[in-house]
């Protein structure tokens, strides 16, 4: 889920309306730019989510399970009959088919759990934080790693881009790989206004410190009258 920011404009119109200007890709990188890349350290990797609530669920489900099991193994090898629930559930995996609706239902279900786990296991989470550059030399002083939130990149993106002489309002969105500004110009040329934010924004990505540069769209459209 990418971060959203808006401002309140006076309408809006169609993205294949002809009073729009876009740009697909971004601003060219230029020297300046690589360079504030390439001196801004090393790129860092995505952090890592602790899992906790899917964690305790498995741990206490576990916990539990295995208690039950060892307590009626336990109470068997005591001398006393096991537990009513096992015996049905024993008797109930022998007697029943495979094709039966049970115990296709049981197999999905514990299918669809354990691939979520498997999900769970493999995936980093933690979307809303873009990791960002690790400074020069963090290697010597000890592991360091930072990370934006994606809300409050686009803040200061949405900011940049109404400071834009003839942009009215703008909405940014942040993703990992991809910033989105849609804006909207009550004066000026469409393209140029384009020209600008594409020039702004793509300064203020490069500002930002991330581990993966972003690419840029940008999309100008002419605010409506009234």
């Amino acid at each position: 889920m990418s971060a959203n920011t808006w401002r309140p404009t006076g309408g809006s119109g169609s993205p294949s309306d002809p009073g729009e200007a876009a740009s697909p890709g971004g601003p060219p990188d230029t020297g300046a730019t690589k360079e504030a890349v390439r001196e801004s350290g090393r790129s860092s990797h995505r952090f890592w989510s602790a899992r906790r609530i899917p964690a305790t669920m498995v741990a206490l489900l576990s916990v539990t399970a295995t208690g039950l099991l060892l307590y009626d193994v336990v109470s068997v090898r005591a001398g006393r009959p096991g537990m009513r629930w096992r015996r049905q559930l024993a008797d109930e995996l022998a007697t029943r088919p495979l094709d039966d609706i049970w115990v296709i239902a049981g197999a999905a279900v514990a299918m669809a759990l354990g691939l979520w786990l498997f999900l769970l296991a493999v995936t980093p989470g933690l979307r809303r934080l873009l990791p960002m550059r690790q400074p020069i030399g963090s290697r010597e002083i000890g592991e360091v790693r930072a990370g934006l939130d994606r809300r409050a990149a686009a803040l200061i993106l949405r900011d940049r881009a109404v400071r834009v002489p003839g942009v009215e309002s703008a909405r940014v969105d942040v993703g990992r790989r991809k910033v989105k500004a849609r804006a909207q110009s009550h004066f000026r040329d469409l393209d140029e206004v384009r020209a600008d934010l594409d020039a702004t924004l793509g300064k203020a990505t490069t500002t930002l410190g991330l581990s993966r540069q972003p690419t840029l769209s940008v999309r100008v459209r002419r605010s409506k009258k009234g």
